[in-house]
């Protein structure tokens, strides 16, 4: 009796074990997975943006930015943004340092305060200075924060793309979950709607114009995202990308946001 006890534990122990995540999870993880890894081992890089801000009435309004990022070493990215124009907010500069396991941590100096900010992570559903998209939209996505699913397959203007869905795991996460079309040749995300906490569709975003870099690693030049609840949207245009730059600590450091130029 003993021994048949002995077997029906050790049964039941590896029935545990060896239980498969859900089909639909688990693929879903799985082209999560692929996407990362087509993204990492890029090193840092430069670049230059122009923000626009278009109103309900169609009115827009133009900022220029310079960008710097790199990729941490079993963490994640590190970003900073600095305005060049218009000469209101000349000099505000927005740093992110995300990480894997834990809340991001992100800074803002205004020029017009002379001081910098500390993003509070209870605050990063708030828009990026004005425009469609918010702090939480900028940060770098990292699998282990997100729950996954595969939803099934669909072409986008023509392209095979495969649809997942992400279901963030932060607490102070602005969305309930993002649904995304990832082209299958690539693996690089086309599209992306956002739905807030109450479930509704609360963003779009669209990526175009992609151009290889390092024979490598794709970027996108045009990003477009859609307030559905607002009717406004904002684009973000990239240009002069710049790989294996000589970047340091001192460039994503937050005591130094009041010297950045």
């Amino acid at each position: 009796m003993t021994q048949i006890i002995r077997i029906s534990l050790m049964v039941f122990i590896i029935s545990i074990f060896s239980a498969e995540i859900p089909a639909d999870e688990g693929r879903g993880l799985s082209i999560a997975r692929e996407m990362k890894a087509q993204e990492r081992g890029y090193g840092n890089y430069t670049a230059e943006m122009k923000m626009v801000l278009v109103d309900t009435g169609g009115k827009e309004s133009v900022r220029l930015l310079r960008v710097r990022s790199r990729e941490m070493e079993d963490d994640g990215d590190q970003s900073l943004a600095i305005f060049d124009s218009p000469a209101d907010i000349k000099g505000t500069a927005f740093l992110t340092h995300t990480h894997i396991k834990q809340d991001d941590d992100q800074w803002l100096y205004l020029p017009s305060l002379k001081r910098v900010k500390r993003i509070s992570p209870a605050n990063k559903t708030a828009p990026f200075m004005g425009s469609e998209f918010s702090y939480e939209d900028l940060a770098s996505i990292e699998i282990e924060r997100f729950r996954f699913s595969y939803v099934g397959e669909e072409a986008l203007e023509g392209v095979p793309c495969s649809i997942i869905e992400r279901y963030p795991l932060d607490p102070y996460s602005g969305y309930s979950k993002h649904r995304v079309w990832v082209e299958k040749a690539r693996y690089i995300a086309l599209k992306a709607e956002y739905y807030n906490r109450k479930g509704e569709k609360l963003k779009t975003l669209l990526t175009s114009d992609f151009r290889q870099y390092l024979g490598r690693f794709w970027r996108a030049h045009q990003m477009r995202m859609n307030n559905h609840i607002s009717g406004k949207h904002s684009f973000l245009y990239w240009d002069k990308f710049r790989f294996r730059q000589d970047l340091s600590d001192a460039d994503f450091n937050p005591n130094s946001l009041k010297r950045m130029r």
